[in-house]
């Protein structure tokens, strides 16, 4: 007797209408079409969830938000560790947050903006942070509290932790665009085909205009440029390239 296929699994801790969730299912979709995305209303959820799993026949890709500097989800992460060693089908991917995701995407800035947007000389500050944040962290390094484009950038870092510094910072870069990202919502111009926006004004431009990308185009350049590609390979995650 023929097995049932093995499904795969995709958990995320953001529940439904929250902007990561509608990222993950866009992105999904375009990219590993058969994956079935799950949101688990938190980090503590997800991890309750894993600790619970009793499915051995299928496979569970975990993505968790590992906010290096968050108190809290440093000690969830600690518990989702030692549940998911119990289970060979449940695979962690890290990452530091969703917003970080795209935040270290290479071509976030020649999308948002066009050569001559005024926003790059009016967000030249927010623009200098993110490029120092996303060096130190891609070498692995921590210390960003100490990076000068950074606390010149943040006059409140020492309250915050990574997770709220990258939604801050993206949401300073891509606000008042067809990219902006908040905590409920994630701009079309991410997840749609170019210019498949019914809000477009004639003077709705960004540095995507002279291209038009489709939506499946969007996100496989979105996995090549961030360190998702090297993540999801470590995974065994297949993806469409």
């Amino acid at each position: 007797m023929i097995g049932m296929p093995c499904k795969t699994y995709f958990w995320i801790e953001d529940r439904q209408g929250k902007a990561g969730y509608t990222f993950w299912s866009a992105f999904m979709h375009q990219m590993s079409p058969g994956v079935i995305v799950e949101g688990r209303k938190n980090n503590s959820e997800l991890v309750k969830a894993v600790k619970a799993l009793e499915d051995k026949n299928n496979k569970y890709i975990i993505v968790y938000d590992n906010a290096f500097d968050n108190v809290q989800a440093y000690q969830e992460r600690k518990r989702l560790n030692l549940y998911a060693g119990q289970k060979p089908n449940v695979i962690i991917v890290d990452i530091v947050c969703f917003e970080y995701v795209l935040l270290e995407f290479d071509r976030l800035i020649d999308w948002i903006y066009t050569p001559k947007d005024e926003f790059l000389a009016k967000r030249a500050g927010a623009i200098r942070a993110r490029k120092k944040l996303v060096q130190m962290l891609s070498a692995g390094e921590t210390d960003y509290k100490t990076l000068r484009e950074v606390a010149e950038y943040d006059a409140h870092l020492e309250k915050h932790n990574i997770e709220q510094l990258s939604a801050k910072l993206l949401f300073d870069l891509t606000r008042n665009t067809g990219f902006e990202v908040t905590k409920g919502t994630i701009g079309a111009c991410w997840i749609l085909a170019c210019c498949d926006w019914a809000g477009r004004q004639e003077n709705d431009v960004c540095g995507l205009d002279p291209v038009r990308p489709s939506a499946a185009d969007k996100m496989k350049a979105v996995l090549r440029g961030t360190s998702l590609y090297s993540k999801f390979l470590q995974a065994g995650l297949e993806v469409l390239l």
